[in-house]
C-alpha cells in the first residue's frame, strides 16, 4: 500500500482520533484531500507512517535544524530520517563510502538503548546546519509569490490561500 493509502485507511478506521478538531477539516474530506496526488502531508501523516511501520521517523528542518522525532515513546528499534526544506520532505540515506552504488545505501538505522543512532545523528544535524546556511529552504511564512493568472504580488502561504479562495486562481510563482 502506497503512502497516501496507509494515512486515508487509519484516519478512516478511526474518526473519534482523527476528529476535525484534529485534521483541521472533517475525517472524510480530509481523507479525499490526502489521496490528492497534489497535497501533501506534515507531521499527522508522519506520525502515522511510523506507527504502520513501526520505526521511528526523524525529521530535519533545514530552516530551524529542528528535529521533530514521530513514534518515540513506543520503543521501536529502527529509525529512519527526512530533511525538510519547506515545502517537501526527503528520505535522508547514508552512503558507505563516495562512489558507492546506490543499492549500498543505508536508510534504517538501529535505536541504541540510550534512544539514540549514535554519530549518524551528529552528521544529519551538520548537514541540516550547512543546508540553512546556504540558505536551501523556502520560508513558507513569508516568500514572496506572485499570481500566474491576475499578477497580483502576496506574502507567504496565507495570503496566497486567501487570494486563492476569493478568486479561484491557483498558479502562483515564487519571487525575489
Amino acid at each position: 500500500m502506497i503512502f497516501v493509502q496507509v494515512i486515508a485507511v487509519t484516519v478512516a478506521s478511526d474518526p473519534t482520533k482523527y476528529s476535525e478538531a484534529f485534521l483541521g477539516k472533517p475525517n472524510e474530506e480530509y481523507c479525499a484531500w490526502i489521496l490528492d496526488s497534489e497535497k501533501w502531508g506534515g507531521a499527522i501523516e508522519l506520525s502515522i507512517l511510523a506507527d504502520y511501520y513501526g520505526r521511528e521517523i526523524a525529521a530535519y528542518d533545514i530552516q530551524t535544524t529542528r528535529c521533530d522525532l514521530y513514534g518515540q515513546g513506543n520503543n521501536y528499534s529502527e529509525r529512519v530520517m527526512l530533511i525538510y526544506d519547506g515545502l517537501h520532505y526527503d528520505a535522508l540515506a547514508m552512503s558507505p563510502f563516495e562512489g558507492a552504488p546506490e543499492e549500498f545505501d543505508q536508510t534504517i538505522f538501529a535505536v541504541r538503548k540510550d534512544r539514540t543512532i549514535g554519530p549518524v545523528e551528529r552528521l544529519v544535524l551538520n548537514l541540516a546546519r550547512d543546508q540553512q546556511r546556504k540558505r536551501r529552504y523556502t520560508d513558507t511564512s513569508n516568500f514572496t509569490l506572485r499570481c500566474g493568472v491576475c499578477q497580483i504580488g502576496v506574502v507567504g502561504q496565507k495570503e496566497a490561500m486567501e487570494h486563492a479562495q476569493a478568486t479561484g486562481h491557483v498558479n502562483f510563482q515564487e519571487y525575489r
